[in-house]
């Protein structure tokens, strides 16, 4: 029997809970303020949530760093206030998935600490080497946030493997034993009512044996050594076995340096272990590989992302869609115009709305939140952003470093949401646990509910069409133009529906170009940024049209 694939029908809406909403007053966003704003959520069409962590942790990567994974940590509410929140979603015919970040710990969790000891069993849960005779490290691999990958441990004697931050400590997953914990993870959540998981960095679990030396990488040496490692399927296959396929719920994996073909090995809905993957390609239009390495926005090369995934997936998997999430600065001002604000928002908005696959929204994308930009380096909270700023070209003045990481840091995108313009932006009566960004006045959801024609009211409409249109679920993707640098153009085709979607990514205006094939003259627009539409595209104009028979 076909499992039922609820997840196509969906929209989700991501919340990183520490900036989201307090509820109690104490500064720091909890699980109260998310029960205080479901309705909210439910309003803009949205019937999914994906929480990022919010289990006990000392914070080195605010909440990446588990300590216990079968708990959630007081100053969110604990279970109390987790287990109202789950009711309140379910009530409202919501869906909640949960942030399972098994790849590494916290390295004050028990089962690190045990390990140090060489307590059984937990003596191989983590990836523990020697130094090398010469006193070098295990091997040349680098972390992702804090320099090398290994870190000396005192009390053991040894190097331990952390492909993140050094209170970040990987876990053995070649130990059965490691596995069964997992497994236990699982079906906690599950059998407490969680719809699924967003699963942290899932294709490194497994290392190549022998932790070899990387030759060949530049940067983040060691990647191809963890990436889509020898028994990575075979570890999924036996969680998907022994422990998903038994409740109904779905999958969503974090997989960094993925290709379509390769992600059909992972995702392919009769061979695949998982079900939906988050794919960094169309983060990478305006950087090469990563946020710290920018280049010039390229529409193309956003297009091509974005069509590459349609076309390769079509029949055999289904697309994640997503513009923004907690790992990267804000969209807005990156691929669209803070000049043009309002009609930038709007098109990026259409511009992934209508493809094939289900989409998420980062809290703030939908009211255009832009990114924070600091006085002082110092005001950053991320891990990855100080080591970077650190370590960043010396030899340019600090002035010059720290507008970079106002392009690049994590931290310009979880900046408190902006719910008001009351102190604080309405996020809380307290004092906030981070800045809040200061255009907080003239950006926030408040005004935009009294505008009718604000980024808020758009989204809620593009949602709504998009979930009235059995063409965006079932219709055939072409990308059309696919050289223009100016307009993104694609149509949704089916037996009894056709969709045309047009975005400028132009400040000025731009010939209209229709497709061929497209009678325009029986063709309705049901949605627009302008209030009129002519025979040329202005400033990051949108425009959605349908042919119904």
């Amino acid at each position: 029997m076909e499992r039922n694939r609820w997840y196509k029908d969906m929209v989700f809406y991501q919340i990183w809970p520490r900036s989201f909403k307090d509820g109690n007053g104490d500064g720091m966003g909890d699980l109260w303020g998310v029960l205080e704003k479901l309705d909210y959520i439910k309003s803009l069409g949205c019937d999914g949530i994906w929480f990022s962590p919010i289990y006990p942790s000392p914070g080195a990567d605010c909440g990446y760093d588990i300590a216990n994974y079968m708990d959630i940590a007081p100053e969110f509410g604990g279970m109390e206030a987790f287990r109202q929140v789950l009711e309140g979603v379910h009530t409202r015919g919501m869906k909640l998935i949960m942030d399972l970040v098994v790849n590494h710990t916290s390295d004050e969790h028990e089962w690190f600490e045990k390990s140090r000891q060489r307590v059984d069993p937990y003596t191989d849960y983590y990836i523990w080497r020697p130094a090398k005779p010469n006193g070098k490290l295990p091997n040349n691999w680098d972390s992702n946030f804090e320099g090398k990958a290994w870190t000396w441990d005192e009390v053991r004697g040894e190097y331990y493997l952390h492909l993140f931050a050094v209170k970040q400590p990987d876990l053995n997953m070649d130990n059965p034993l490691v596995r069964e914990e997992v497994k236990k993870i699982l079906r906690f959540w599950l059998d407490m009512g969680v719809d699924g998981f967003r699963e942290d960095v899932i294709t490194y679990i497994s290392k190549k044996e022998g932790l070899p030396d990387d030759h060949l990488f530049p940067i983040y040496k060691g990647m191809p050594n963890y990436n889509h490692g020898p028994h990575i399927h075979e570890y999924l296959a036996e969680f998907k076995r022994d422990v998903l396929d038994h409740y109904d719920c779905f999958t969503l994996a974090e997989a960094p340096l993925v290709w379509p073909k390769r992600a059909l090995k992972y995702i392919d809905e009769e061979k695949g272990q998982l079900d939906m993957m988050i794919q960094f390609q169309c983060q990478c239009a305006d950087c090469l590989f990563t946020d710290y390495l920018p280049t010039k926005f390229s529409l193309r090369r956003m297009k091509k992302a974005f069509s590459n995934w349609q076309y390769k997936l079509a029949g055999k998997a289904w697309n994640m869609l997503y513009l923004e999430n907690h790992d990267h600065p804000r969209i807005l001002p990156r691929y669209g115009s803070e000049r043009f604000w309002k009609e930038s928002g709007k098109t990026l908005a259409v511009s992934y709305l209508f493809q094939q696959g289900t989409p998420f929204l980062y809290q703030g994308q939908e009211i255009g939140m832009l990114n924070w930009k600091p006085e002082d380096p110092d005001m950053y909270e991320d891990v990855q952003t100080r080591y970077n700023y650190a370590h960043s070209n010396l030899k340019k003045s600090p002035e010059v470093r720290l507008q970079k990481m106002w392009r690049s840091s994590r931290d310009s995108a979880r900046t408190p949401v902006q719910w008001d313009r009351t102190e604080h932006a309405g996020f809380t009566t307290g004092e906030p646990w981070f800045y809040v960004n200061p255009n907080y006045k003239e950006i926030n959801v408040a005004d935009e509910e009294q505008d009718p024609d604000s980024i808020l009211h758009f989204y809620r409409k593009a949602i709504a069409l998009r979930k009235s249109l059995p063409v965006v679920r079932h219709g055939t993707y072409q990308e059309h133009f696919p050289l223009s640098r100016k307009q993104y153009v694609y149509s949704r085709t089916m037996k009894d529906q056709k969709l045309l979607v047009i975005c400028s990514f132009s400040e000025k205006s731009t010939k209209l170009r229709i497709p061929r094939g497209f009678d325009m003259k029986n063709a309705t627009c049901v949605l627009a940024n302008y209030p009129s539409q002519t025979d040329s595209l202005r400033p990051y104009e949108c425009r959605v049209y349908l042919w119904e028979k």
